[in-house]
């Protein structure tokens, strides 16, 4: 570390500030940058920095205006840095924009300019390669709202205006940010954080205008309804996502675009419909766990689920195999023991692996919490989750091949939430070419989503969800 960073950091600590020094790996100093890339949705944005060896950084967060500055070092400015700022999108919701200059010889300073209090985690991946996708070290930036919107009661309220909540901000499964490291916050004490670059602060949001809106819960709402109806939550949840692209087809079809082609063509079709059962007519409502192109982990997926109380949940993903004659569509369910066969290990296996390729800040997750979570699976769970299955092949099999006749069971993370009934859909195998470019239709994609639609309602029809606290 340079003398002048070290006279940099003992200013900021003296002038009562906090900056925290993440990663203890050994730097190359003159490390190339591969990429950048930014992620950005309405449940939060990711910045990444790729680069051949790993990066040590100083992150430090101004509250006013609300930026996030991170001093990288042993680097220097390069044309691949400089990307970062045509990358921002205007319509980012946390990111206005991007600054980067030679802060001193051997420090790169990055500033974003951010439209709001987040709570910002920065962290560093190690190199990771499966199937066609292989990353180098990769610094991470994620920006977390700091207020996050109850899911459930977006459902609600959109259901009582008729709207289409599910396209708004509040209806694009916000996460739970997980617990943030302790970046400093603090007034400014060095000044603008780039040299020459001046910026005046926006002007607050008058205070009168929002304390004066109403306050809305879920239970305020659910005392509105003049009807007293219940929901029928289903909750959709498009694999992979962002860094994690899935399995990559012969053509360069990447399972993440088309599993959430599925998934909104399946939202409208259950956002439309309403299921006759011995308990009445139940409307029904789709719940996204991502509708965008961001990363999700599988422990949050779960999660998501469960905050809106969701009586499904349907994971929807595309095979690949290592070669490319493997084809049919299949469903699976959670096992509590071993896997029901060979594949459905491996399979299980694979798709286990996406918080690696995604990209999961570990210093983050409690571990006691999310074993505690992934180990309640319960045989009731699972014998629900068994009945939907076959009722999702019985219609697969009217529109195309199945690769197995029937569900299949293994311990996929991401169906183990103790009290929804989970499946997942491996929808066809990207890796083989005819089957590839049948996902990339639009007619199969139809003929998939009624398919499992038709499913859905035959289940619900046949197993109507227990009374519950939800109603409205």
């Amino acid at each position: 570390m340079s003398a002048h960073t070290g006279i940099n950091r003992r200013s900021l600590l003296q002038g009562g500030s906090l900056a925290l020094l993440l990663g203890s790996a050994d730097i190359a100093w003159g490390a190339s940058i591969v990429a950048v890339r930014v992620w950005p949705s309405a449940a939060y944005t990711r910045v990444t920095i790729e680069s051949d060896t790993a990066l040590k950084t100083i992150p430090i967060f101004v509250a006013n205006p609300p930026r996030l500055a991170v001093d990288i070092e042993g680097i220097e400015l390069n044309p691949a840095l400089k990307e970062l700022v045509g990358k921002v999108r205007s319509d980012d919701p946390y990111i206005t924009g991007v600054r980067v200059g030679q802060y001193s010889a051997n420090t790169v300073r990055l500033v974003l300019d951010l439209r709001r209090m987040v709570q910002p985690q920065v962290f560093n991946l190690l190199p990771v390669k499966t199937g066609n996708t292989q990353y180098q070290h990769r610094l991470v930036l994620d920006l977390y709202p700091s207020e996050v919107a109850d899911p459930l009661e977006a459902l609600i309220v959109d259901k009582l205006k008729g709207g289409n909540a599910y396209n708004s901000p509040s209806m694009t499964a916000t996460p739970t940010p997980p617990p943030a490291s302790k970046i400093g916050t603090y007034a400014d004490p060095v000044g603008d954080l780039m040299a020459n670059q001046n910026r005046k602060p926006e002007p607050p949001t008058p205070a009168a205008s929002v304390a004066s809106a109403p306050i809305t819960t879920a239970a305020s709402v659910a005392q509105t309804s003049q009807d007293g109806e219940r929901y029928i939550i289903v909750a959709l949840d498009p694999g992979h996502g962002g860094e994690d692209p899935g399995a990559i087809g012969p053509r360069g079809t990447k399972e993440k675009d088309v599993v959430l082609q599925i998934a909104r063509r399946m939202r409208d079709r259950i956002n439309s419909t309403v299921i006759k059962t011995k308990h009445g007519n139940l409307p029904m409502r789709a719940y996204l766990t991502r509708d965008a192109d961001f990363f999700v982990p599988l422990n949050q997926r779960v999660e998501k689920a469960r905050r809106v109380q969701a009586d499904l949940f349907v994971s929807l993903h595309a095979d690949a195999f290592l070669t490319p004659d493997a084809r049919g569509a299949s469903v699976f369910a959670l096992s509590q023991g071993a896997a029901s066969s060979a594949q459905a290990r491996w399979m299980a296996k694979q798709e286990n692996r996406a918080d690696l390729v995604g990209g999961l800040n570990i210093k983050t997750q409690d571990a006691a919490v999310q074993r505690a979570l992934l180990d309640m699976s319960t045989t009731a769970q699972i014998n629900d989750s068994l009945k939907l299955g076959s009722e999702m092949l019985g219609q697969i099999r009217r529109i195309g091949k199945l690769h197995k006749p029937r569900v299949e069971q293994a311990g996929f993370a991401v169906l183990k939430a103790p009290d929804i009934p989970s499946v997942l859909v491996e929808t066809a195998f990207i890796s083989n070419p005819d089957e590839e470019a049948r996902l990339l239709s639009d007619s199969y994609q139809n003929e998939l989503a009624n398919a499992l639609m038709k499913s859905i309602e035959r289940y619900f029809s046949r197993n109507p969800p227990l009374a519950r606290t939800r109603n409205t």
